[in-house]
């Protein structure tokens, strides 16, 4: 097939002045940026893929599908979005000697804020959750290795069936949701249920292009963190289960040998009654290490559309 070059001809790139609004002096300039590079982008990628209409037009169509599905919050972190934009925070962060601390991680789409709020130990389960109890505790300190009072630790995770209340309707509001402020010296303390990972809706938009490239959509058991105090960075990351088959094979790399942690089933019949569990239990213990900024922009978490109970 013979090889046409039409993207830098004076009619196409006067289209895509045209197109992205930079022959006016209306609108948004930072959008106008942004559009005009995507589209730049993507008229190259069409010619030099020659990709045919009947193919352009199917991605458009798909584009609809994944909107209706309200799964274009799945395929981005599936795609690495999610985890490219915390390999350029962690850059950020570098150039300016603010690198360090618990790695961060990404956030995923499934956080609703406004969790019920405890001082020091919170209970995350309604009682009405399967599965094995677990301990989930820890110390968050600074840099120097002393304890962080007051820091808000604020927590989620899945059910045994990989399910989030609030998109889940089966669970109750806030279930396996928790903020707790950390006491004099640092730690947390919450009782809950062993999380289970979960896959992408099978069938669905997300699996419609991870199967066109031989993938899964697998995610690891995980438990997801905000943690924040003033004069500190925020930290979003989570942390894997250790010895679940996905832990280092996760569709939305977010895996960090760093944040892989090594759970212990305890036995011990005191210990179980000491904590007023009903049986054996899984002890999690998961230290953070905050960063120190005197950015007041680094110090909340980042700007994005999040649930809330108020919106359901």
């Amino acid at each position: 097939m013979t090889k046409i070059n039409t993207l830098q001809t004076e009619h196409v790139q006067t289209l895509l002045k045209r197109a992205a609004g930079l022959d006016n002096d209306q609108g948004n300039p930072r959008s106008k940026e942004i559009m005009h590079r995507f589209l730049t982008d993507v008229f190259k990628m069409i010619e030099d893929l020659d990709i045919t209409q009947e193919e352009f037009w199917i991605g458009v169509n798909y584009l609809n599908e994944l909107g209706a599905n309200g799964e274009a919050v799945l395929l981005a972190p599936g795609l690495g979005f999610d985890h490219f934009l915390d390999v350029r925070e962690d850059a950020k962060d570098a150039a300016i000697g603010e690198l360090g601390g618990t790695p961060r991680t990404i956030e995923g789409p499934l956080y609703v804020e406004g969790a019920p709020l405890s001082e020091g130990e919170a209970r995350m389960d309604d009682g009405q959750s399967p599965g094995q109890e677990m301990w989930l505790h820890g110390q968050v300190l600074d840099e120097q290795g002393n304890p962080v009072a007051g820091a808000i630790v604020d927590i989620w995770h899945a059910d045994v069936k990989g399910g989030y209340s609030h998109f889940d309707p089966s669970q109750s509001e806030f279930n396996l949701r928790r903020r707790i402020s950390t006491d004099a010296e640092g730690r947390y303390r919450a009782k809950s249920i062993v999380p289970s990972g979960y896959g992408c809706p099978p069938g669905g938009s997300t699996m419609k292009v991870l199967e066109s490239l031989g993938r899964h959509g697998n995610r690891p058991a995980h438990i997801h963190y905000f943690v924040s105090k003033e004069g500190f960075k925020h930290l979003t990351t989570q942390i894997n289960l250790a010895g679940d088959k996905y832990t280092y094979d996760d569709f939305a790399f977010a895996t960090r040998d760093e944040l892989v942690v090594e759970a212990a089933t305890v036995s011990d019949a005191d210990k179980i009654k000491a904590k007023g569990f009903k049986d054996n239990y899984l002890d999690v213990e998961f230290n953070v290490e905050l960063v120190a900024t005197k950015s007041g922009d680094k110090q909340a978490k980042h700007a994005r559309a999040r649930a809330s109970v108020e919106q359901a």
